[in-house]
């Protein structure tokens, strides 16, 4: 069996308590090294082997995981946030079916929730906005088209963008070019949840040098929208004069 588990943002204590126990079980454990907080191997019991995807491609991986499976033992591939964001698992699941080798997926806690955290935000705030674009910038892998940065930009909305830290004067002249402007509010969120998190605010205006000031190039979210400013509209659910399906509106 294999086990795909989020690891959580980074902290070892927001691993989800399936994933921990996932781990105490497991008797082969193949982690994100590059991403992943290497404490979380702790919770792995003695004799546990442990591989280091960063090191291994695919089929060297599936090399682990496959006859490992087949002989009954417990597999745990550790992916960095929750796996379904950039964690490359529909490949590693594909082969997995074709072999008829049982597989289930546990959530983890994604880095865009850790940084909304870090940041004491609320990424969809009334009359601001109430959608949040998750995507990154084409580089050594592209992106569709259609998803280019100025594309979505072009909504206004919050957006929360990965594993582009290392190219922040394009995405900052990228993002100008859709409907944000030099002031819109921006942030850099480095290592949401670690011990080492930092938090950069500033105008995206400012975004590639206070990216260069701090020298943040990876292992950080870049955070943008009007969320992060103070104006907002005080939510429906909880105004007093608004009927919900358990409390009656009062004027």
């Amino acid at each position: 069996m294999v086990h795909f588990v989020g690891a959580g943002p980074g902290a070892p204590d927001l691993i989800t308590r399936r994933g921990a126990a996932l781990l105490e079980q497991a008797d082969v454990v193949i982690y994100a090294g590059s991403l992943v907080n290497p404490a979380l191997l702790g919770l792995c019991r003695e004799g546990c082997r442990v591989y280091d995807s960063a090191r291994m491609t695919l089929e060297e991986v599936l090399d682990v995981m496959i006859p490992v499976s087949q002989r009954g033992e417990q597999v745990v591939r550790l992916h960095t946030g929750d796996p379904s964001l950039y964690g490359a698992i529909r490949e590693q699941m594909d082969i997995l079916r074709e072999k008829n080798i049982p597989f289930d997926v546990t959530p983890g806690v994604s880095s865009f929730c850790a940084a909304a955290g870090a940041v004491e935000g609320e990424y969809t705030l009334p009359g601001v906005s109430q959608s949040v674009i998750i995507t990154r910038m084409a580089g050594r892998t592209p992106v569709p088209e259609r998803e280019s940065i100025p594309a979505l930009a072009a909504h206004g909305a919050t957006m929360v963008i990965f594993l582009s830290a290392g190219m922040l004067d394009k995405l900052q002249e990228q993002l100008l070019q859709g409907a944000y402007t030099l002031e819109t509010p921006a942030a850099l969120v480095y290592k949401a949840s670690w011990p080492e998190e930092k938090v950069v605010r500033c105008p995206l205006g400012e975004l590639a040098q206070k990216g260069r000031e701090h020298n943040i190039s990876k292992t950080a979210l870049v955070l943008v929208g009007d969320f992060l400013a103070g104006d907002y509209q005080r939510s429906k659910l909880y105004d007093p004069s608004f009927t919900t399906g358990y409390r009656e509106g009062k004027p």
